[in-house]
């Protein structure tokens, strides 16, 4: 049980990351929200798969796999970033994803990988089903998002800001680290209020989930809408990313905004390209 508040709301409650318990075993809200965030993005992408003419038992062949390879690469990009040698020691650990632990930029491209290669099985139109992907891509990470906030991780530095959050945990976490944010030129209070940097990325992502829903009509060509979301999402996390005090690091840097960084520019190459690709094709037939 964790005592939460956002003291420029007037809010104050406590948080138990365990939903319930049957027998000995715990059902923690975290694998409750991303189970919920998934079963939402399923049936949003079986209501939408014939405007984009893909087979929708094909599809949830597709979506089985993705979100089998998305899991796996989801805490693998989790394992494999995480400082020190927990997992090193104790391997088990590694299996204990109920307890949190997964890099979302693993499990989409997990989730991607999965979809690709049932696709490519089914010699569906990958771009197509990839356009599907990513839209629920974001109801799931939107909603996935909480589950961080009931463990009261991925917060941000201090702030005076109106909804700035505080807790036990973001207390304890940052006095842990004050003396490595500061090396690192961050300065910290760990008895201050936070930015609450789950929220911030939720709404982000239900933002643009919301500009792509309104985009979908005026789509030129397949895999502009996962351009689109790949532009914006990265956006997003390379400005979230930089108030954050728990990144996973790859040296002096944090892997998120790396990544991010890179698909941003990758994002709008292929949309410049294949926007003027479409563009000549329809001058050249007409």
């Amino acid at each position: 049980m964790t005592h939460v508040e956002f003291p420029g709301l007037g809010l104050a409650f406590d948080v138990n990351p365990v939903a319930f318990t049957i027998g000995s075993f715990e059902f923690r809200w975290y694998g409750i929200l991303i189970a919920l965030g998934f079963i939402l993005a399923f049936l949003y992408a079986l209501k939408i798969c014939k405007r984009y003419q893909v087979n929708q038992d094909h599809l949830i062949d597709c979506i089985i796999a993705g979100l089998i390879l998305g899991i796996i690469g989801a805490r693998l990009y989790y394992v494999i970033f995480y400082p020190g040698d927990m997992y090193w020691k104790d391997p088990i650990k590694i299996l204990y994803i109920n307890e949190g632990g997964l890099g979302i930029y693993g499990g989409i491209i997990g989730g991607l990988l999965g979809g690709i290669i049932m696709a490519k099985i089914h010699k569906m139109k990958i771009p197509a089903v990839l356009d599907i992907a990513v839209q629920g891509f974001l109801i799931g990470q939107g909603i996935g998002r909480w589950g961080n906030f009931i463990n009261q991780e991925a917060f941000g530095t201090n702030t005076n800001l109106p909804w700035r959050m505080y807790s036990a945990k973001t207390e304890s976490y940052l006095a842990s680290q004050q003396a490595s944010l500061e090396a690192a030129g961050i300065s910290v209070d760990p008895a201050m209020p936070v930015h609450p940097t789950f929220l911030y990325e939720s709404l982000w992502n239900l933002c643009l989930f919301l500009l792509l829903i309104k985009f979908r009509p005026k789509k030129k060509f397949d895999g502009q809408v996962l351009g689109l979301y790949f532009l914006g999402y990265a956006l997003g996390r390379v400005w979230i990313e930089g108030l954050r005090t728990d990144q996973l690091m790859f040296g002096p840097f944090a892997v998120s905004q790396l990544l991010s960084g890179g698909l941003i520019i990758c994002a709008a190459i292929f949309l410049i390209r294949k926007g003027r690709q479409e563009k000549a094709k329809k001058e050249s037939e007409s």
